[in-house]
This record gives structure tokens, C-alpha cells and sequence, in this order.
């Protein structure tokens, strides 16, 4: 078993705590460390670990960090990790800035270890069932809605919520990004609360992406259209949708919803499929897959230079939104 320790205790530090406790065949949890020592002494009687007042002392114990605190010490944490040598699992976004990105790069690489970024999205099973009918979509629509929640206001809507849906993107379309455009409404913070970005690549395909922290309901649904084909995968409800295509051959079932398109062309027939979703814990998956890169030398399912990525064009989302909100103040 590989030796982990964690960093950050706060909520979802917690339940990365409880899922490594329960992943017996991949880790042992040997303690944790968060900056406030009140919070620390609670997690350590619910759960009866250790908890470490030493940051170094507890990566000094370990093989392998699992990074949970707020995006702001991601660097820090991750570098003294790396520059020790140690596996890390550090929480989405990658880092606060795009600099501080390219600097874990370089450190990632000097230290030849496995770097896996938690965009826990490509772990949910609606997505895992879906993925293997997303051949070449050429039109993307997300919608990722959150009913307002005052913790959350502190980053921006794109780097907490957005990001989740560049990433799922980001992995799909094996293209370069041609053009991006955006635009957002801050309502009840200091930066967009609501904001749409749309993003051409140069195979052709767009993708239009809203992200929204004030909705009166909870939404994470993404529609993929390509050539005779459509997706809608639910990550919420997870559940998964098919309209697909196909030439008739011969006379077509008299109940089968048929289309024609005229001008001798051939006629095809809709197939709705409803793929079964497999349920899982997405975060105990991802956790899981990681221990299996570091176990197997393989590369994690979710790389660096996948964080990478999706942080970029996050920020580029970010400052196009910047440039929004100035006219709209003039």
C-alpha cells in the first residue's frame, strides 16, 4: 500500500480523509495536516488519525500528498512535495495562477513522479458511460448551475464552477482553440456570479458554456452534438441520453421514427438509446485510478498538463469577462 498523507481538513478535505480510510487495497492513511490547529484536533477525534503540526515532517512520512486546501496554497503545498520527490493528487484548479501552473510543470518533471489534478467530472459515471459515443462533437453546450452559496464567492464562478466543464471539453476535442469570447454579470459578489463563454476551435466545433452560482436549482448537464449523433449526459442526476442516426436498409420498421430528407437521398431511421450508468463514488474513483498510475507506472488519467489546460483557459475566460464588465461600467 502506498503511504498518503492529506493537506487541508476542511470539507472536502474531510471526505478525501474518509474515502482514503476506506480504500484499504490502495492506501495507508498515515495523518493530515491543516493550518488551523482547532480544526485539526477535531478532525483527528472524528475520524482517529494523526494529525501533523508539521507540513515537511508529515511529506517527509509519505509517498504520496493529496493536496485539499483552498486553491491559494496549492502551489506552496505542491512544490515542497515535489521537490521531495513525492506523488501528488492536488485538488481542481491546479493552481491559483497560471505561472505558478508552468512552475509545478518544470518541478513535476525534475522529480519524474505522477501529478494527478482532481477534475473529479471525468470519474462520473454518466460521463464514463457517455464517453465512448463522443467521437468528433462539433457542437458543445453546457450548463453548470449552483444555488447560491456564500462560501463560494471568493473565486471567481469560472475557476469554481466553469473549469469542471474546460476540462470535460478540453479532453474531447483534439484540436487548438481558435477563438474565445465571454461575457458575465457580477449580481451579488465583486466578479461574475453568471457567465457564458464560448470557445471555437479550429477543427470547426464550438462550445457554449454557462456557469452560474445564483440559480434557484441545482444544474450540471452537458449536450454534445456530431455528425449523426446527440449526447446529453447528466452529471448531476446521472443519466445519460443517445439520438442517433442510421440509413435505413430495406422498408424500415412501421413503428420506427424514420426521416426523409428528400432529393433521393437515404432515408434514416432514430435510435434512442438510454446507456446504463454504473454507480460509483467519483472521488474514491479517481483516488483509486491515481494509486493505480503510481502502482503500475502509467500515466494518471488526469495529467498536469490536463490542469494545465483547463487553469489557462480558465483565465483567459477570466480576463475576457474583466473586459466585459469595464464597458459595461462605462
Amino acid at each position: 500500500m502506498l503511504k498518503i498523507g492529506v493537506i487541508g481538513a476542511g470539507h472536502l478535505g474531510k471526505i478525501h480523509i474518509k474515502l482514503i480510510k476506506e480504500s484499504n487495497d490502495e492506501y495507508e492513511l498515515v495523518g493530515f495536516y491543516d493550518v488551523n490547529p482547532e480544526n485539526a484536533q477535531k478532525v483527528a477525534k472524528e475520524f482517529q488519525i494523526t494529525p501533523y503540526d508539521d507540513i515537511d515532517k508529515l511529506i517527509d512520512d509519505c509517498q504520496v500528498v493529496d493536496i485539499v486546501t483552498p486553491t491559494l496554497s496549492h502551489y506552496d503545498c505542491a512544490s515542497k512535495a515535489l521537490k521531495k520527490s513525492k506523488h501528488v493528487f492536488i485538488e481542481k484548479p491546479l493552481t491559483n495562477t497560471v505561472e505558478e501552473a508552468k512552475k509545478l510543470m518544470l518541478l513535476a518533471e525534475e522529480a519524474n513522479v505522477k501529478v494527478q489534478v482532481g477534475h473529479v467530472e471525468r470519474f462520473n459515471p454518466a460521463f464514463l458511460a457517455a464517453k465512448e459515443y463522443i467521437t468528433r462533437p462539433m457542437f458543445i453546450e453546457t450548463h453548470r448551475l449552483a444555488q447560491f452559496n456564500p462560501r463560494g464567492t471568493d473565486v471567481s464562478v469560472v475557476l469554481d464552477l466553469m473549469i469542471h466543464d474546460l476540462d470535460i471539453i478540453l479532453s474531447l476535442v483534439k484540436a487548438n482553440i481558435r477563438k474565445i469570447s465571454a461575457s458575465g454579470v457580477a449580481v451579488v459578489s465583486n466578479t461574475p456570479d453568471i457567465a457564458n463563454a464560448r470557445i471555437e476551435f479550429d477543427n470547426g466545433c464550438v462550445a457554449n458554456l454557462t456557469a452560474s452560482r445564483i440559480s434557484l436549482k441545482n444544474m450540471r448537464k452537458s449536450r454534445f452534438f456530431q455528425k449523426d449523433a446527440y449526447i446529453s449526459v447528466d452529471f448531476l442526476e446521472k443519466e445519460v441520453q443517445i439520438v442517433r442516426l442510421s440509413e435505413v436498409e430495406g422498408e424500415p420498421d412501421p413503428l420506427s421514427v424514420v426521416i426523409d430528407l428528400g432529393d433521393d437521398k437515404p432515408k434514416k431511421e432514430i435510435y434512442f438509446e438510454t446507456p446504463e450508468v454504473a454507480p460509483n463514488n467519483a472521488i474514491k474513483e479517481e483516488l483509486r485510478s491515481f494509486a493505480n498510475s503510481i502502482n503500475n507506472d502509467t500515466t494518471p488519467l488526469v495529467t498536469i498538463h490536463d490542469g494545465f489546460m483547463a487553469l489557462d483557459v480558465a483565465h483567459k475566460i477570466v480576463e475576457k469577462l474583466k473586459n466585459t464588465a469595464t464597458l459595461i461600467e462605462d
